[in-house]
């Protein structure tokens, strides 16, 4: 059976209590936690709507966007397909029966499959500009209203780009990006309702800053990603005209110079006028509509160009989403605990300043954190199997449990295939915990063990010591100070 967890970002809206009820309700339960990601920046101001008896897994991303909030959802669960939701929709009441056929009836190659959304509308009117925003929902494609991934190939691309802070677009780069590995996304039978939320007179302005993530996706897929994307045209370059004729208007009183002054503004007026006339047309057009279209197409070309050309200078250099990995291995001696030669006394353990620390950043954003230690003492006779085992026991205590811990009892004359630089060890945890060593970093301290990370296919960060050679930090392509340089950059997936 198709198994899949349910992962929802929140900002603690009341909606959330009625999307778990209506899941806890449906036809059929979800097999797993439903995985609440609370994206609050101070979740103490007041507890999440959770009135529910359905099981669920809460999460805390510290208010970093829907992007990240997502992310770490799916990081902490091991399901083939993770499934999103926002926390606003409210599902059929056989959602989730139709999402796991969905799920069943996709083959290898599809990578994605989507829900349809079904947006009501006022019955006895024209919608207003806000209504008509939020039905384009029931068009777009591959948003994550509801959308489902399998859990492999949010890994093997990153997950969402945490560049994209808002619910913008970070869903049209996440298929551009699956899209680009030669699978298929496709649309599912499983339906969700979204209603139209209450905003004020001034959503359409704050919308604008969606430009620059615009300008994002144009520096990570080119000009033409509109069209791949199924994003609808944009109007920057009537916004910029318009801008330029209220700049110059401007510009041309201060200095007296009133005839170019007046063409300038007859231009702004025409631009702001037919903007306003675009959105008017097919909306209800009663006072407060189109007081409202008239008053916000003032402001909408400047605002959106200045956002748009914000964005363009924050991310003139960005480069392509990379993510966390999926496991990080860490040599033992010397990069977590200070190195005692052939130390077999579990006592004699001390945790390294900054590695506890670090280990619990990587688990707490859903990173799996495993333990590699060539232990050459057993094969040279100065050390037990049991010696081994009961100090790495030991650094588990000191800093906390690793998903996997994998040591070589081989001395050098041996050659074998698992010592450092070897890559047996690295291979052996990847496949243990189920991950391609492409997503798989090694932080170490010697020459060793980034080769040994270089050879198994992943990614070796050393973290020098005094017992570093030089060369070998010459050699590394990744250095760090410390532990905490080396996760801060691989969490921001710079590794």
């Amino acid at each position: 059976m198709t198994a899949t967890a349910i992962v929802v970002p929140t900002v603690g809206r009341a909606s959330l209590g009625v999307l778990l009820r209506t899941l806890r309700d449906g036809s059929e339960r979800p097999d797993h936690p439903v995985v609440v990601v609370d994206d609050r920046r101070d979740p103490d101001t007041g507890p999440l709507p959770l009135d529910t008896d359905l099981p669920v897994l809460v999460l805390r991303s510290g208010g970093r966007g829907p992007a990240a909030a997502r992310n770490l959802g799916w990081r902490h669960v091991r399901t083939p397909w993770v499934s999103f939701l926002d926390d606003d929709v409210v599902p059929d009441h056989d959602w989730y029966a139709r999402l796991l056929a969905d799920l069943a009836d996709a083959p290898p190659w599809v990578a994605g499959s989507q829900g349809r959304v079904r947006v009501p509308l006022p019955a006895t009117r024209r919608p207003t500009d806000w209504e008509r925003s939020t039905r384009g929902l029931a068009e777009a494609a591959w948003i994550t209203a509801d959308m489902s991934y399998r859990r492999a190939v949010l890994s093997e691309v990153g997950g969402f780009d945490e560049r994209f802070p808002r619910a913008f677009r970070e869903d049209a780069d996440l298929a551009l990006r699956v899209l680009a590995t030669r699978r298929q996304l496709v649309r599912g039978h499983r339906v969700i309702t979204h209603p139209v939320r209450e905003t004020d007179d001034w959503v359409s302005v704050r919308q604008q800053v969606g430009n620059a993530d615009d300008r994002l996706m144009n520096r990570l897929h080119g000009p033409h990603w509109r069209h791949r994307a199924g994003a609808p045209g944009g109007r920057r370059r009537r916004h910029l005209a318009v801008t330029l004729a209220g700049v110059a208007a401007v510009g041309f009183a201060a200095t007296g110079r009133w005839r170019p002054a007046t063409v300038a503004l007859a231009g702004w007026a025409a631009g702001t006028a037919e903007l306003a006339w675009t959105r008017i047309a097919p909306g209800p057009r009663d006072r407060d509509e189109v007081r409202r279209m008239v008053v916000t197409s003032a402001v909408i070309p400047a605002v959106a160009t200045w956002h748009s050309l914000r964005g363009a200078w924050q991310h003139r250099r960005a480069q392509p989403w990379r993510g966390a990995p999926d496991v990080v291995l860490f040599d033992r001696d010397g990069t977590l605990v200070h190195d005692v030669p052939y130390n077999g006394r579990p006592e004699l353990v001390r945790p390294v300043a900054g590695a506890a620390a670090a280990l619990d950043r990587l688990r707490g954003a859903g990173v799996r954190v495993g333990l590699v230690t060539n232990q050459s003492g057993v094969g040279r006779g100065l050390l037990t199997y049991d010696q081994v085992e009961a100090v790495n026991r030991r650094v588990e205590a000191e800093l906390g449990p690793f998903d996997t811990v994998q040591w070589c009892p081989h001395a050098p004359d041996e050659e074998c295939c698992c010592r450092k630089p070897a890559p047996g060890m690295v291979v052996r945890a990847c496949t243990e915990l189920g991950t391609d060593p492409v997503r798989c970093v090694l932080v170490g301290d010697i020459g060793s063990d980034i080769r040994a990370a270089e050879a198994a296919g992943g990614v070796g960060i050393l973290v020098p010591t005094a017992a570093t050679r030089i060369s070998e930090v010459d050699g590394a392509a990744r250095v760090h100070p410390d532990l905490g340089s080396a996760v801060t950059a691989i969490l921001g997936g710079r590794w």
